[in-house]
């Protein structure tokens, strides 16, 4: 599974940020405080978006196990958090889940990974936390969601296509794509977890311009694999949405949605 650029990863996080599901972290918060010392193992680490949404909100104490196979994306993590808290980085492949290194872990933390993964992982996932007495908290999760407004009759037909692109294989198997959360709450149910969900759309705003417009660009790959449709159909939507952006009372919504299961 091949890491993200940084300068995306950047640009999405206040709108990352602002989505997470409040009441989710609030009862991850209290059930790490019942705990001395707990550790968050945080997989898919990117540059640490996670913790820096989560460090402020956790009991102190909380040490942190940053986990990413991208080692741009890793150096970049240890550059922006430092070596002030008690956080360490490691290398590892998330298709080795057998070594996940899972020793005196609390919770499993990720954003926006499990829409990428297969079924088999997430199975396969589960079984490990269940064995290890681990939660999960995976927040913005997409859910097959994309509105826009003003309306245009190429919407519904795009969003298709995207999500079917979503179900292709993105280094963890066939992905689940918006079917992730529906995923991991029968998986981690079958093995006995106490499980929340909350939604956590991205409402993008005006003062989000250029992540709208990054957004929106960033569908033109995947639609024009999918779609049995001219480049010019998917040209001329594109460019008709991003007229769109910054007009008074023009509105994009990206549906997640957040999972927290903790052990029964």
């Amino acid at each position: 599974m091949s890491g993200f650029d940084t300068s995306w990863l950047a640009l999405r996080e206040p709108a990352d940020r602002a989505a997470r599901h409040a009441g989710l972290m609030d009862s991850l918060s209290d059930y790490l405080r019942g705990q001395d010392a707990p550790l968050v193992l945080d997989i898919g680490c990117g540059t640490g978006s996670t913790f820096r949404s989560l460090a402020g909100l956790l009991p102190a104490g909380t040490r942190w196990r940053m986990l990413d196979n991208d080692p741009l994306l890793l150096d970049e993590a240890e550059r922006r958090i430092g070596t002030a808290c008690d956080v360490t980085f490691h290398r590892h492949d998330l298709n080795d889940l057998d070594r996940l290194p899972l020793d005196d872990v609390s919770v499993v933390t990720a954003s926006a990974l499990f829409d990428l993964c297969s079924e088999r992982f997430c199975a396969q996932l589960a079984e490990r936390l269940a064995a290890a007495g681990c939660g999960l908290y995976a927040a913005l999760n997409y859910d097959g969601t994309m509105r826009w407004f003003p309306e245009h009759p190429r919407d519904t037909g795009m969003v298709d296509l995207f999500n079917r692109h979503q179900r292709t294989d993105k280094g963890l198997g066939p992905a689940l794509g918006p079917d992730a959360v529906a995923c991991l709450t029968r998986q981690f149910a079958m093995r006995g977890f106490s499980i929340r969900t909350g939604d956590s759309p991205w409402q993008l705003a005006d003062d989000m311009a250029e992540l709208n417009a990054e957004s929106l660009k960033g569908l033109r790959t995947p639609l024009i694999e999918m779609s049995g449709a001219t480049d010019d159909a998917i040209d001329q939507w594109l460019a008709y949405r991003l007229a769109q952006l910054g007009k008074p009372d023009s509105s994009y919504l990206v549906g997640h949605t957040d999972i927290l299961a903790l052990p029964g």
